[in-house]
């Protein structure tokens, strides 16, 4: 079997800390398989920044480029706030640099940890779903730009090919979950969103086991927050996309426990948590690991497709969770390296 070559970008704050203990869980996990991996890390972010003078170099998209898939931290913090260019902004250029114009964020309730929701356990339960959101388009990307004393302007521009091949891998994940897509747009009012619901329209001809529904964003903020189980795959626009699955990430209860992953036509796909560099927690050693685990998890049956491997990552961490061995952020007490002990033995028992 080839050596996967893994890219890590560590990123800042916690970032370094949850990669660390993602690694760990992912090297115990491999042991007695026949999956073998290198890890070559690259500086991204703040650390770029601080090494490399942007958040991005050139030698980073080279080294990712050259991998079977990236791994990527929490960037960020209020060290670079006044800095001219920001750690974020390397994330909208490796997106496009390496054709990352899909984000796939599942939202799934773990009934362990049900109570931690802010919505009531009887609303959430049953709840499994996706978001793919569209991520290298649309209003972030659109010009004319422009902002001055007295006008500013964003500019939202989708073409077919674009909105075609975001619905080709929404529809094409239905068919793997409940076989139910989810369209949301705003077909009522703008332009694009008209677009987007044509081009749906058509797509779902070449899907015909697939229940297809539309949904205004609005009308679907709503649902998520009142009736989240009758979602299996929603597919939508890059600020919709956005907005959309930072809410559905709240039924969980908890950022920490949730991966995403970006992915395009071809190259390495990215992994990464959805939380922020937490800058507040940083050094203490508390900080949630398992939404990288979980990243790390998603990246082995994705990219990889180690299922066996994923299978007991994914158990592993159900058992540790069922203990009560967790972080303040899920109500426990447990440190980070506490949770991650725990989990390498459940790993091995």
């Amino acid at each position: 079997m080839k050596t996967k070559k893994i890219a890590v970008l560590q990123g800042d704050y916690i970032g370094p800390e949850i990669m660390s203990a993602g690694l760990e869980v992912l090297e115990a996990a491999r042991q007695g398989t026949d999956f073998e991996y290198q890890i070559h890390k690259y500086n991204f972010g703040g650390e770029a920044i601080d090494k490399c003078g942007e958040p991005l170099p050139q030698s980073t998209i080279e080294g990712c480029k050259s991998s079977d898939a990236i791994l990527l931290s929490a960037i960020g913090g209020p060290k670079w706030d006044k800095a001219s260019v920001r750690p974020e902004a390397g994330l909208l250029t490796i997106r496009n640099e390496l054709g990352l114009f899909a984000n796939i964020r599942p939202t799934k309730i773990n009934p362990i940890l049900a109570r931690k929701s802010p919505i009531k356990e009887e609303v959430i339960q049953n709840t499994d779903f996706v978001i793919v959101r569209e991520l290298t388009s649309g209003i972030y990307f659109g010009t004319p730009r422009k902002k001055d004393e007295h006008e500013a302007i964003d500019t939202s521009s989708y073409t077919v090919e674009e909105i075609e091949r975001i619905m080709h891998i929404g529809f094409e994940m239905s068919m793997h979950r409940k076989k139910h897509v989810t369209v949301v747009d705003k077909a009522n009012v703008l332009a694009t969103s008209k677009l987007w619901r044509e081009v749906a329209q058509k797509m779902s001809n070449e899907y015909p086991q697939v229940e297809v529904d539309y949904c205004y964003v609005d009308a679907a903020a709503m649902k998520i927050i009142t009736q989240p189980s009758s979602f299996d795959v929603v597919i939508t626009a890059n600020l919709f996309g956005d907005i959309l699955s930072d809410e559905a990430s709240v039924l969980t209860g908890s950022l920490g426990t949730i991966p995403s992953m970006s992915t395009g036509v071809n190259g390495p796909s990215l992994y990464e948590p959805i939380h922020g560099s937490a800058p507040d927690i940083a050094g203490k050693g508390i900080a949630d690991p398992i939404s990288m685990i979980q990243s790390i998890e998603m990246m082995l049956r994705e990219s990889f497709a180690e299922y066996e491997i994923a299978d007991r990552i994914a158990r592993a961490v159900e058992q540790t969770i069922e203990t009560g061995i967790v972080t303040p952020d899920l109500g426990g007490k447990a440190t980070t390296k506490e949770v991650i002990e725990q989990i390498i033995e459940n790993l091995r028992g």
